[in-house]
């Protein structure tokens, strides 16, 4: 398994599960809810998600199977789909009061889980990925992204207050910039596959 391809791929998919930008709106729906209660939801929707992205995975490569999806093609797409994912961190339109419920009723799968964390851009990326990287080393990098967003999720109110809205908007924009260098070199990857054909 190569160490620099596990940290990549996990890299990679930590930012696509943007737990940073998600502080606001986890916080937001369930301001209303005990913190213990809190704690359990959050861990609940974290769990559904981390099911619903191993799904993904193992379905990710029969389903480019069945559609005769080259390589070239997975590169190029997937650039291009990072990269939008990448300037709406950059350029976010507001997610915040975006996915708050009307009833006060505690959330069950949407939107903690999906599309928050399971969002399109994450499972578009782990299908993609699943065409080119072994399967262990794609599950091992999908944990390693999901713990450390956990992690950082069930610390939203108390990262909050350290790092303010600014902080949390200045993080997910640097994480955008990063995103996007990943977008383009997959883009890059994938115009050259083309051209040596």
């Amino acid at each position: 398994m190569n160490s620099y391809s596990l940290f990549s791929i996990s890299f990679a998919l930590f930012l696509l599960m943007d737990p940073i930008g998600n502080i606001p709106v986890y916080i937001s729906i369930l301001k209303d809810i005990k913190a213990k209660r809190q704690r359990r939801i959050i861990v609940r929707e974290l769990l559904i998600a981390l099911f619903v992205i191993i799904l993904f995975t193992f379905v990710g490569e029969h389903l480019l199977t069945i559609l005769h999806v080259g390589e070239e093609t997975i590169l190029i797409s997937g650039g291009i789909i990072l990269f939008i994912i990448a300037l709406k961190m950059i350029f976010p339109s507001g997610k915040e009061g975006a996915y708050e419920s009307p009833d006060r009723s505690e959330p069950f799968i949407v939107p903690l889980a999906i599309p928050l964390v399971a969002g399109p851009a994450i499972l578009a990326a782990v299908i993609i990925y699943s065409h080119r990287e072994p399967l262990p080393l794609l599950i091992g990098s999908i944990c390693i992204a999901w713990i450390a967003s956990t992690i950082i999720l069930l610390s939203a109110p108390f990262l909050k207050k350290i790092l303010r809205t600014r902080g949390i908007i200045a993080c997910e924009r640097l994480m955008g910039l990063l995103l996007t260098l990943m977008a383009v070199q997959m883009f890059f990857e994938g115009l050259s596959f083309f051209l040596q054909k």
